[in-house]
């Protein structure tokens, strides 16, 4: 066996040999580890619970990726492309990409006995994923797409619903400015909430042929649409798929001579990105001063146990012990105390996190923050990279003060009292 760890060992379990102040810094030593080690699992766990719950919301909204016309015109009354393309639907067979649909957009501006209320309305086909809308609706249900039906249904935001009196299997009338005018009776079969109020306060959905009747779409040789959008299975490989999907949409020209804009979710969306984007120097800060926090106290604790182990390091020497046999010692003795503070360092961060994250404890502001209550991501790498980050570079930090071993004289430190 190591003879440094077998010392470090027997000293770590003797408490007869040690002093009252020693075991106060030493208690003080490991509640720091635990604190720091807590507050780090908790940082990272809502920061980037932020980023996934905005993110999915917004992809929700839209895609991950967005196939339109090249034009220059940024509004939601976009130059439409043909729907029947080479890519539509064959781009899933690409692998990382999961699926494809087509959308339509149209403005409209709501009215009802006593207020009016402007509105974007989302034109969806019978491919339309409906899995992030049926995780956010609160009343009603979703709509199925059903031509022989004279009915138009759409499904509302709580925002809109709150704001104009409404519920569900209310008649709703859009008016849409246009040349000329027209007005439509919608039916609503449901009302979501997703907390992204940007969005909420925008947003509806109803059946793609009525938008495609409103702009006259139906009325050309062939069918048109607003774009395209394309989710993938892996968030982290965004880029790499937005230029696949590029170099197999974006460079080509249409029938018609033009050209198809690929964009993602990061281009579309810049203000909501950087934003979480700017999280990250929140982290990295908390992180630096955590760890700081976690190697003062274990040095200080280091050199208490160092003065404190004063007569047994002379002995060592005269025995013929090397300093750095005896600096092993001492630096094991630190690792032993920062493995408790690990340990309840690890206990008190993920019950923390599991208690925010299924009781739903710390609420938030939903119109600053883009959801209700706090959110939590646990990812075990998170939490094994923190315990080895914490451990490492306070172990390497404790190698500083160890070198006072160095110079102890044996002579002395065997009279030392």
């Amino acid at each position: 066996m190591n003879l440094s760890f077998f010392i470090a060992r027997r000293l770590s379990t003797d408490k007869q040999g040690k002093s009252s102040i020693s075991q106060s810094i030493i208690r003080i030593a490991t509640a720091a580890v635990a604190m720091s080690l807590a507050v780090m699992i908790i940082a990272v766990a809502v920061i980037t619970g932020f980023k996934k719950e905005i993110t999915e919301k917004v992809i929700g909204f839209g895609s991950h990726i967005l196939i339109t016309n090249h034009d220059t015109n940024s509004s939601y009354e976009t130059q439409p492309v043909i729907k029947e393309q080479d890519f539509y639907p064959s781009l899933t067979e690409i692998e990382g990409i999961r699926h494809i649909q087509c959308f339509a957009m149209k403005p409209g501006i709501i009215k009802t006995k006593t207020d009016i209320q402007g509105v974007v309305l989302k034109g969806i086909d019978r491919d339309f994923d409906w899995t992030f809308f049926k995780a956010n609706i609160i009343e009603g249900t979703h709509f199925e797409i059903d031509d022989s039906s004279n009915v138009k249904h759409i499904l509302i935001s709580n925002y809109h619903a709150k704001l104009l009196k409404l519920k569900v299997n209310d008649d709703l009338f859009i008016y849409f400015i246009q040349n000329p005018p027209r007005l439509r009776k919608y039916k609503i079969t449901g009302i979501y909430e997703t907390g992204l109020q940007e969005y909420d306060e925008r947003f509806a959905l109803t059946e793609i042929d009525d938008i495609q009747k409103l702009n006259g779409w139906n009325e050309l040789e062939n069918e048109m649409v607003s774009g395209f959008e394309v989710l993938i299975d892996d968030y982290k490989e965004l880029d790499e798929m937005t230029e696949i999907v590029t170099d197999k949409v974006g460079r080509q020209f249409t029938e018609s001579g033009k050209k198809l804009k690929v964009t993602n979710i990061l281009q579309e969306n810049p203000q909501i990105f950087d934003w979480l984007t700017l999280t990250n120097m929140n982290v990295q800060v908390i992180l630096f001063i955590m760890t700081f926090v976690a190697a003062i106290n274990m040095v200080t604790g280091l050199l208490i146990i160092i003065l404190e182990r004063t007569n047994m390091i002379g002995i060592l020497k005269a025995l013929g012990a090397r300093n750095r046999t005896i600096q092993r010692i001492f630096i094991y003795n630190s690792i032993f105390i920062m493995g408790k503070g690990l340990f309840f360092g690890n206990l008190i961060g993920i019950s923390l996190c599991l208690l925010q994250m299924y009781f739903k404890i710390i609420p938030l502001d939903a119109t600053s923050y883009y959801v209700d209550t706090v959110p939590i991501n646990i990812d075990l790498l998170h939490i094994l990279l923190l315990n080895f980050g914490i451990l490492n570079i306070t172990a390497d930090i404790l190698i500083l003060p160890s070198l006072l071993i160095t110079k102890i004289d044996p002579i002395k430190a065997i009279n030392f009292n």
